[in-house]
């Protein structure tokens, strides 16, 4: 059994090693035609110059040089080469009527507390129920709420709040609710 999975294996090794079908044909040549019509492409200023081959000869085009002596730059009128700077010419520009008043000072930040309540015990100072979004604080006369704003005079009807931070006074009506 194993002569014979040798044998296959060797006839498969062969086939693999020599080629069995014809050899493949040559590529077709280029047409006369399209070799003896020079070539040409554009350069970046948009002329015509004729397009060299790519040569693997070593050897120094004298004519290639000369081509590229008679070149003359020829730029927007600036030399790199030139210390100094450049003059620009001036644009002349309608004169503006300037407004002498200054802007007024943008209104500051309402305060965003909520009154609804109070939070007194007979013979206490006075205490009420602030709120802000889910935020509930209680707050006496002269305390401050949430770091930023001051209570500064309970009444039965509204509560009197300063914004620290602003120096803005509101006055914070009772809601009901």
């Amino acid at each position: 059994m194993l002569a014979v999975l040798g044998i296959v294996a060797l006839g498969l090794v062969l086939r693999a090693v020599w080629p069995s079908g014809p050899a493949p044909a040559a590529a077709p040549a280029p047409t006369t035609s399209a070799t003896n019509r020079p070539s040409f492409r554009r350069t970046s200023s948009g002329k015509l110059v004729k397009a060299t081959e790519p040569r693997l000869d070593p050897t120094l085009a004298l004519d290639l040089l000369k081509q590229s002596e008679q070149s003359k730059y020829a730029g927007k009128g600036r030399n790199i080469f030139a210390n100094g700077q450049i003059e620009i010419p001036e644009v002349k520009r309608p004169k503006e009527v300037a407004d002498t008043t200054p802007p007024p000072p943008p209104p500051p930040p309402p305060i965003n507390l909520k009154f609804f309540g109070f939070a007194s015990k007979p013979g206490e100072p006075k205490r009420v129920f602030l709120s802000q979004g889910e935020d509930v604080f209680i707050a006496g006369e002269g305390d401050i709420v949430d770091r930023r704003y001051r209570v500064l005079h309970i009444s039965p009807g509204a509560v009197d709040i300063e914004d620290v931070m602003n120096n803005n006074r509101q006055s914070i009506p009772l809601t009901q609710g």
